[in-house]
C-alpha cells in the first residue's frame, strides 16, 4: 500500500472527540490506584507503621532549617513541577509534529504531566500529614490532631484543579472536538494550577518560619538554591502561556507575546526581588535560562521534537534589579509599579532584539506602535501585582501605605489589555492568494516550492508575519516568505505536501489572523474531506483558527458553548479568589504579630495621614 494512504489511514484512526471508553477505564484506574497508595501512606505514617515519611521530614528540617510539614513539601514540589513542565513542552512537540494522540495513554508525555502533577498534589496532602499540633495561626484544623497550614491549602487546591482538568479536557473533546490549542480553557487550568502552586509553598515557607520564631532562613547555599529555584519556577510557569509563541506556530495576535512576556516578568520577577532580596530578579531570570535551556536540548536535541524557543528576560530582571536600588522591600509597590514601566519599554525592545536572533517569528517594526503601549501598561500593573505578592510573602517586606484603588486598578488593566487583544475577527472583504507549486520532488512523498501572488497586493502591508506553515508530518515547517515582486512572495524551502502533514498560508496583519489552506489530508474520524495541492489555485484566506482547529466539532448550540466556558471560568475564578485570599491572610497575620517591617517602618507608616488607606 502507499505510503501516503497508510498515513491517511492511520491519521483517521486517531480519536477526534474524546478517548476510547478502554483508555478512559485505565486511566481512571491508574488514577484511583495513585490515590489509593497516597492514602494509605498517610494513614500509615499516622499511625507510626511506616517510618520514612517522619525520617524525610527530619532530614528537610535539618537541611532547610524549617518545620518538616514546610520543609518536606518545599523540597518535593520542585521536582514535581520539573517532571511536570517536562512533560509539558514533550506533549506540545509531539502533537505539532504527529498530530493528536490515539489516546491518553499512548503518549508518553502525558505519563510525566500526570507524574508531576499528582506530586503538587501529594506535597499539599504530606504538609497536612506532618502536623500533630496547630503548626500557625494561620493553619485550619482538621481533626482533633491534624491541621492543614495555609500554604498546604493552597497547593493542595492548586494540585486539584490541575489534576480535574485532565478529565474536563477529556469531556470538553466529546462535547467539542479536539482544540488543538494551548489556550483551551481546560490547558489553562492544567497548567495555571500548576504555576500558582508556588505562592502556595512561599507561603508555607513564611509560616514554617513564623513557627520557629523568624522569617525563612537563608543561611547555606541549598537553603538559598530554594528561592532561587522557586522565584525561576514561577516565571517558567507563568511563560507557559507563552507556549504557542515559543514553538512558533500561534494561533493568535502577535501583540499577545509582548504583553504575556510583560505579564510574566512583571508578576515573577518583582516578586522574586522583593521574596529573595538583592539579586532575587537576575537570580530567577538565570534559572529560567538555564532550565528551559536543558528543556530545548533535551525536546529538540535528544528526543528529536520541534525545539521550544524561549525568551530571555535578562533585560527585565536588570531594570528590576536597578530600580530595586532605589525602592526595595521597603517599596514594594512602588518598585513593582517603576520596574514594570521599564519591564514593558526596555524590557520590549531587548525581546524585540531576541526574537531576531532566536525566535520563530521575529517581531517586525509594525508591532512597535501597538505592542509597545500594550507591554507598558502590562508591566506596570503585573509589577503592582507583583510587589504585593512579594510583600505577602516576606514578612521584612513593609506594608507601604497606597490608596485603595492601585491593586484593583492594576488588574483592571491587564483585563482591559487581554480584551483589547482578544478579537480576530474576519475582514469584511477577506484578500485572497493565488499560490502555484513548483515541484521539488514527485511521487508519494511530494515537495514544492511555493510562489504566492495576493490580492489586493498589499494585504500583507505591516504583516506581523506571512508564513508558509507545515505540521504533523513527523515535524514542524514555518517558512517565512521572501518578496520577489508587488504583492508576490515566495517560499524558500520546500513545503510537503503528502500523507499526514498539513500546509497552509498564514497572514496576521492588524487584529486578524488568517490563513490559505494549501495541501492537508482527509480524517475519516472527525470527519472532513482532504484539500487537495493541485500545480496553481487560487483561495480566498479564512479565519485561521478554522483551518489549524478543523478538529473541532461543528454545529455545537451556542448555549452548550457558553455553559462550558462558563463553567471553566467559574473554577478559575475560584481559585484566583482562594489564593488571594490566602495571601491576604498570611500578611495580615504578619502585621499581627509584628514580624513585619522593621521599627523605624512602622514609626514612618504611623506619621502617615489617615485618609490613606492600606492597599
Amino acid at each position: 500500500m502507499p505510503s501516503a494512504l497508510s498515513s491517511v489511514i492511520a491519521a483517521s484512526t486517531k480519536p477526534a472527540g474524546g478517548a476510547a471508553i478502554g483508555q478512559v477505564i485505565g486511566a481512571t484506574l491508574g488514577g484511583l490506584l495513585a490515590t489509593a497508595v497516597l492514602l494509605w501512606i498517610i494513614s500509615a505514617h499516622r499511625s507510626g507503621r511506616i517510618k520514612w515519611v517522619g525520617a524525610l521530614a527530619r532530614y528537610s528540617e535539618r537541611v532547610n532549617g524549617l518545620p518538616g510539614w514546610a520543609s518536606l513539601p518545599s523540597g518535593l514540589i520542585g521536582g514535581s513541577l520539573l517532571i511536570a513542565v517536562f512533560g509539558m513542552y514533550w506533549d506540545i512537540s509531539i502533537h505539532i509534529d504527529k498530530g493528536r494522540d490515539p489516546g491518553p495513554l499512548a503518549n508518553p508525555a502525558h505519563y510525566f504531566i500526570l507524574v508531576g502533577l499528582f506530586g503538587v498534589f501529594f506535597c499539599g496532602i504530606v504538609s497536612m500529614a506532618l502536623t500533630r499540633e496547630r503548626p500557625s495561626d494561620t493553619a485550619f484544623k482538621l481533626t482533633r490532631d491534624m491541621y492543614a497550614p495555609l500554604g498546604a491549602m493552597m497547593i493542595l487546591v492548586c494540585g486539584t484543579v490541575s489534576l480535574i482538568a485532565f478529565p474536563l479536557d477529556d469531556m470538553w473533546h466529546r462535547l467539542f472536538g479536539q482544540d488543538v490549542t494551548l489556550w483551551g480553557p481546560t490547558h489553562l487550568l492544567l497548567f495555571g494550577g500548576a504555576s500558582f502552586s508556588i505562592l502556595g509553598i512561599w507561603v508555607l515557607q513564611v509560616e514554617g518560619g513564623r513557627a520557629r520564631g523568624g522569617d525563612v532562613p537563608r543561611h547555606t547555599f541549598l537553603q538559598r538554591f530554594r528561592d532561587i529555584s522557586l522565584a525561576g519556577a514561577l516565571l517558567i510557569g507563568m511563560s507557559t502561556f507563552q507556549g504557542e509563541f515559543d514553538f512558533g506556530v500561534p494561533q493568535f495576535r502577535l501583540v499577545w507575546q509582548p504583553v504575556l512576556l510583560a505579564l510574566a516578568a512583571g508578576i515573577a520577577l518583582v516578586a522574586a526581588r522583593v521574596r529573595i532580596g538583592r539579586g532575587g530578579a537576575l537570580y530567577g531570570a538565570l534559572f529560567f535560562i538555564g532550565l528551559r535551556g536543558i528543556l530545548a536540548l533535551i525536546v529538540g536535541g535528544a528526543l528529536g521534537q520541534t525545539t521550544p524557543h524561549f525568551p530571555l528576560y535578562i533585560a527585565e530582571a536588570l531594570c528590576v534589579e536597578v530600580v530595586a536600588l532605589r525602592w526595595d522591600g521597603r517599596r514594594p509597590i512602588t518598585l513593582g509599579a517603576v520596574a514594570g514601566l521599564l519591564i514593558g519599554s526596555v524590557g520590549f525592545f531587548a525581546e524585540y532584539a531576541w526574537s531576531h536572533v532566536w525566535m520563530v517569528n521575529p517581531w517586525p517594526a509594525s508591532l512597535i506602535a501597538e505592542g509597545l503601549p500594550l507591554a507598558i501598561i502590562t508591566g506596570v500593573g503585573a509589577g503592582i501585582v507583583g510587589g504585593a505578592i512579594g510583600r505577602a510573602v516576606t514578612p521584612s517586606a513593609a506594608n507601604e501605605r497606597v490608596p485603595r484603588w492601585v491593586l484593583p486598578a492594576a488588574g483592571v488593566a491587564i483585563l482591559a489589555v487581554v480584551v483589547w487583544c482578544t478579537p480576530q475577527p474576519l475582514p469584511s472583504k477577506p484578500p485572497s492568494a493565488t499560490v502555484t507549486l513548483d515541484q521539488a520532488r514527485g511521487g508519494p512523498q511530494r515537495e514544492a516550492f511555493a510562489t504566492v501572488k495576493l490580492d489586493p497586493p498589499d494585504a500583507a502591508k505591516n504583516a506581523r508575519w506571512l508564513t508558509i506553515t507545515a505540521w504533523q508530518g513527523g515535524g514542524k515547517i514555518v517558512n517565512r516568505l521572501k518578496p520577489i515582486g508587488p504583492g508576490t512572495y515566495r517560499s524558500t524551502q520546500k513545503i510537503p505536501l503528502y500523507g499526514d502533514w498539513k500546509s497552509t498560508l498564514r497572514l496576521q496583519t492588524g487584529s486578524s489572523v488568517l490563513g490559505v489552506p494549501i495541501y492537508m489530508p482527509p480524517d475519516r474520524a472527525i470527519p472532513v474531506p482532504g484539500v487537495a495541492a493541485p500545480h496553481q489555485f487560487t483561495r480566498q484566506f479564512v479565519q485561521d483558527k478554522k483551518l489549524l482547529q478543523r478538529e473541532q466539532k461543528k454545529g455545537v448550540s451556542t448555549v452548550l458553548w457558553t455553559i462550558a466556558y462558563l463553567a471553566v471560568l467559574s473554577i478559575a475564578l475560584i481559585v484566583g479568589v482562594l489564593l488571594v485570599l490566602g495571601l491576604q491572610r498570611i500578611r495580615a497575620a504578619i502585621r499581627s504579630d509584628g514580624s513585619g517591617p522593621p521599627p523605624d517602618e512602622r514609626r514612618r507608616e504611623a506619621r502617615t495621614p489617615a485618609r490613606v488607606a492600606t492597599a
